[in-house]
């Protein structure tokens, strides 16, 4: 299991870190853990295209999360080669209507030659594309949720966007990666976590590792040393478990 990171930033606009989101390598197949902007040209930056994904998880519908599936979904159908082969797009509670009205505001985006399925994905262990996956809801919008996806005795987590929420260090527990959003270095903002409010989770979680992520502006400022197993993340990273 590899994971690229392909960004780590958050709404602000930033030159350094693009919006959060993930490319996740599996033996079977391949996903995309949110698609905010210019993540499809992201992709690209790494050597893969739309083409290259199997699944498509949206952790919720905020605009830094969401906004570039109708590129993604629109290169399915126009970009160098038509999509064949089916595609997965799975979501919290509400991803059905949200990709309903995607379509209403860009009928192109539907799929020409390939079968894409929308899945509604809530609490508990689910498999989709032949992934293994468990999701928990976030503390973040009704609709948020993590997600945890195992395979061959190994396991990642993605956090999505959240504040504080009891079913986050029980997802995580013993994860051999974490991947958790810690907005701000020492600022309470409702929805999002700091250090204060993320340091508690990871000891009752205890991961292996964890990357911080979805990073706004204060982070490039902060120069005190982190607590292991924390390290900040960076567009680019590569991760093997």
């Amino acid at each position: 299991m590899k994971i690229r990171i392909l960004g780590t930033g958050g709404a602000v606009p930033s030159l350094r870190r693009l919006s959060s989101a993930y490319f996740l390598s599996l033996s079977g197949g391949n996903m995309l853990i949110d698609v905010g902007p210019s993540v499809v040209r992201r992709l690209l930056e790494f050597g893969r295209t739309v083409d290259d994904v199997d699944i498509v998880v949206l952790t919720h519908f905020h605009p830094d999360h969401a906004v570039d599936l109708s590129t993604f979904l629109f290169a399915c159908n126009f970009g160098e080669k038509e999509r064949r082969k089916p595609l997965f797009l799975v979501g919290g509670p509400g991803v059905r209507r949200f990709y309903s009205l995607l379509l209403r505001l860009y009928p192109s985006t539907e799929p020409n030659s390939y079968d894409l399925s929308v899945k509604t994905l809530s609490r508990g262990r689910h498999t989709v594309g032949g992934a293994s996956l468990a999701i928990a809801p976030m503390n973040h919008r009704e609709e948020s949720i993590a997600i945890r996806v195992e395979e061959e005795g190994k396991s990642v987590v993605f956090s999505g966007d959240t504040d504080d929420s009891p079913a986050l260090a029980e997802l995580a527990g013993n994860a051999d990666l974490l991947v958790v959003e810690c907005s701000f270095p020492d600022r309470r903002m409702k929805g999002h976590l700091d250090l204060r409010t993320l340091l508690p989770i990871v000891r009752r979680a205890n991961p292996k590792q964890v990357v911080l992520t979805h990073l706004a502006p204060e982070w490039e400022r902060y120069d005190a040393p982190l607590p292991a197993p924390l390290v900040l993340g960076e567009d680019g990273m590569e991760i093997e478990i």
